[in-house]
């Protein structure tokens, strides 16, 4: 727990998967924090003060010492507080956790964000695929009920983008990609984590997002 004289922030949108992972790390160690809710487009400057660069959530503040960009910021709260470990002990184990959890933003989300928002058929396909082939290479990693084993850990927190999000955009556009038939084992995974009451606890409602899913893709196919 966050000792009495420490101070914890988080800067955020509410519903952001970026946001939700810090949220979730931050259940997970049982640490006490205020949630500062940002708006898409309309930043407080509070927020521009303690990220200027990137000018975007979320933003840990801990004893007003800014920590932005969520992976850096899942390993300063494994670091900073020691409870329930979110990145393995062992040397090699951490560095694999590093690299799958770099390979679902640097494979997954782009490829998501084309199949959910561009208005380029060619390019929605391109997307479909590129998240076929990242999601074979993940549901052949998976060795345990978790990636962190028996317990959520990095990857696990990383990929509740895929877990939460990728449902509701298949279902939105009507997309069979992540089944139980095509990716058993990481299916399973989603719905083990999902369920997982500590995840649970911090997961934005999913029919409010279904619906802007949904409102979003039928506006991408009445502009054709």
């Amino acid at each position: 727990m966050a000792s009495n004289h420490e101070e914890v922030k988080l800067f955020g949108i509410v519903g952001s998967p970026f946001v939700v992972r810090v949220e979730i790390a931050l259940n997970l160690k049982g640490v006490q924090y205020k949630f500062v809710e940002e708006k898409k487009g309309e930043f407080s400057d509070a927020l521009i003060k303690y990220n200027p660069v990137y000018k975007k959530v979320p933003v840990l503040v801990h004893n007003d010492k800014p920590i932005s960009e969520s992976l850096v910021i899942l390993e300063y709260i494994d670091e900073t507080w020691k409870q329930n470990p979110i990145l393995p002990s062992d040397p090699y184990k951490r560095a694999l956790a590093r690299f799958w959890s770099k390979f679902i933003d640097d494979k997954c989300l782009d490829a998501a964000r084309k199949v959910a928002f561009s208005l380029d058929e060619k390019e929605r396909e391109e997307g479909f695929k590129e998240l076929e082939v990242a999601f074979q290479f993940l549901e052949d990693e998976l060795k345990d009920k978790f990636f962190g084993g028996e317990e959520i850990g990095l990857v696990d927190i990383t990929g509740v983008f895929l877990a939460f999000w990728v449902p509701i955009i298949q279902e939105a556009i009507g997309l069979k990609l992540f089944t139980i038939e095509k990716f058993p084992k990481l299916y399973k995974w989603s719905q083990d984590f999902i369920d997982h009451q500590i995840v649970k606890e911090k997961l934005p409602n999913r029919e409010t997002h279904l619906a802007f899913f949904k409102a979003r893709y039928e506006s991408i196919v009445a502009s054709k």
